[in-house]
């Protein structure tokens, strides 16, 4: 089938959000074609380049949703007044939403009103070529403010002043962007099977525009909910900002939600909220994010005496003899900002450090942020004073405990080399959403001590220990008590890749979502009837078959009736 791949800042571009598990997914659906329809996020992304695409990749059409061009387009007087109705009936919409927290369901009056209002606007903008001046004009920054001003307005909508509709203008211009392509036509997604779009929001908007023009079915993933981001940022604009943004986003999400055929949160966390945002719960199915377990596993495999060489059963016995005389390894990886809460991790190390005075702990990690650097100077500034450096002689060199490093460093050229040095492999998360580091250590079967935020539960699955996040004195018993213990620590990590391996790996992510794929197009009306030589339909030229491979796909003889040999020919009436 052909599958319109729908992004947003991620693939194809390198090092994109969400690039890593979308090219894993286009790579193992080598089966399909894909056309892939991706929003860059600022220059310096588009001029990284793309990855290699695969040669299933038959197209890629991308638009920049950071910067838009003047499109030359305009509007007549009819055209203007088309507009104004529409993107007054949007902007109504807004004011008289619910509060943010609570995302209009499918079938509200605001939510039809937001719907049609939408569709006005595509198919103005699809009849005229473009909507960038409009969006830019005075008539919509006072269209937004009557609306503000209107009945029925909350209160928040009626306490908006000039550079509130300003900023709220120029959002929803940068939001609706979409709308203005030229992406929306036969030979474009109009010509796909299915419409799969990689996140929710501005990204899944030409999948509604698709379901809307041609009934292209639509197909979205959300390993992190975008309302919920939206509801968690520009925390220092003015009320009447946030509300207004906060409607227009949850009631794009409300329709997204109501025009997809399916939803697929990445785990029960991100389920929970798109229900709590609306979703129908018959459509959502759980896929996992696939990670590739084949770099790790050199460190996480168990290799049976029989199998081992003798030179290799005597590398692994000094290996057990060096871990059984060095000290223990506390390994903490991923992302330096404040929501991983090393604070509480250094706190809780210096219990650890007291109960077990031999350990060490690694902190291997890359700043993240604008805060994150000022974030990293705290913490070393606190190692520093929590370990002063310890010393055999007045003549010696101490050295700190706790060591900072970043991948690439000498001796932590991989995350696999860094876990395969860890005892104990640590997360001490405030705000977490799918926990990958955590699943890395557990395809390397390393003991895992995490908090209880997030996915983690449901991805630890009684593998490993969870303690409440924020609680350094647990954090600390939970570490010891499997330093500790070296069977225990054994079993739980032999548990935690048996585990990965069997959920969290990129072959049962493929499998999944090709399965999603063909039971979505099987519940789709077929869209483009087939019309024989003479032009009349042939309802049965597509069987349902036809889309899941096997024997019968293959064109065979058969035997053909002698009354359908003989094709009637049309009847036509003459206009006269």
């Amino acid at each position: 089938m052909r599958i319109g791949l729908l992004t947003e800042g991620g693939y194809p571009y390198v090092g994109g959000e969400g690039g890593v598990w979308c090219d894993r997914l286009v790579r193992g659906l080598d089966r399909h074609e894909f056309d892939v329809y991706a929003f860059s996020n600022g220059q310096a992304q588009e001029d990284a380049g793309w990855v290699e695409l695969p040669p299933q990749v038959a197209r890629v059409r991308t638009a920049p949703l950071w910067a838009a061009e003047e499109d030359g387009v305009v509007h007549g007087r009819r055209a203007r007044r088309r507009f104004t109705e529409h993107y007054g009936e949007l902007a109504a919409a807004l004011c008289t939403a619910a509060k943010p927290g609570a995302a209009e369901k499918p079938g509200t009056a605001q939510a039809d009103r937001f719907a049609n209002a939408l569709h006005g606007l595509a198919e103005l903008a699809r009849d005229e070529g473009g909507l960038v001046a409009a969006l830019r004009s005075e008539q919509a920054v006072r269209t937004l403010e009557r609306a503000c001003r209107a009945p029925g307005a909350r209160r928040t909508a009626r306490e908006a002043r000039v550079p509130d509709l300003l900023t709220v203008a120029g959002q929803l211009e940068r939001a609706l962007r979409p709308l203005s392509l030229d992406w929306y036509e036969e030979d474009g997604l109009g010509a796909v099977d299915l419409c799969h779009a990689a996140s929710g929001g501005v990204a899944a908007l030409p999948g509604l525009l698709a379901r809307h023009f041609f009934g292209v079915p639509l197909l979205v993933t959300e390993y992190g909910v975008r309302l919920r981001t939206h509801y968690l940022t520009r925390p220092d604009a003015s009320p009447a900002v946030r509300a207004l943004l906060a409607a227009f986003h949850g009631l794009l999400t409300a329709e997204t939600y109501r025009t997809a055929s399916y939803l697929v949160p990445g785990n029960a966390h991100a389920r929970r909220w798109q229900e709590r945002c609306g979703a129908d719960r018959a459509k959502l199915r759980t896929i996992y994010p696939g990670l590739d377990a084949a770099p790790f596993a050199r460190v996480g495999e168990d290799r049976p005496e029989d199998r081992e060489t003798r030179e290799e059963r005597e590398k692994r016995g000094k290996r057990e003899k060096r871990e059984r005389t060095d000290p223990h390894t506390l390994v903490w990886i991923g992302r330096v900002e404040p929501a991983k809460d090393l604070v509480s991790l250094l706190h809780a190390f210096a219990e650890v450090r007291a109960a077990e005075p031999g350990t060490r702990l690694r902190i291997v990690g890359r700043t993240s942020g604008p805060g994150g650097e000022a974030y990293l100077g705290h913490c070393r500034a606190l190692a520093a004073q929590l370990f002063p450096d310890e010393a055999d002689g007045p003549h010696a060199v101490g050295q700190n405990p706790v060591s900072f490093e970043e991948l690439g460093d000498p001796g932590a050229e991989t995350t696999a080399d860094v876990h395969a040095g860890a005892t104990v492999t640590v997360l001490s998360s405030v705000v977490e959403g799918f926990p990958a580091g955590l699943i890395e250590a557990m395809f390397c079967g390393r003991a895992t001590v995490s908090t209880d935020v997030g996915a983690v539960v449901e991805v630890i699955g009684g593998t490993g220990l969870v303690v409440p996040p924020r609680n350094p004195r647990a954090l600390a018993e939970a570490c010891v008590s499997l330093l500790r213990d070296p069977e225990r620590r054994a079993r739980l990590g032999a548990a935690a890749r048996a585990r990965a391996l069997e959920l969290f790996s990129v072959e049962q992510n493929v499998a999944a979502f090709h399965g999603l794929y063909l039971e979505t197009v099987a519940r789709t009306p077929v869209r483009r009837p087939v019309l024989g030589g003479a032009g009349d339909m042939q309802p049965f030229a597509a069987p349902a078959e036809a889309h899941v491979a096997g024997h019968w796909t293959e064109p065979t003889p058969r035997a053909v009736p002698t009354w359908a040999v003989e094709t009637p020919e049309p009847v036509t009436e003459t206009v006269r």
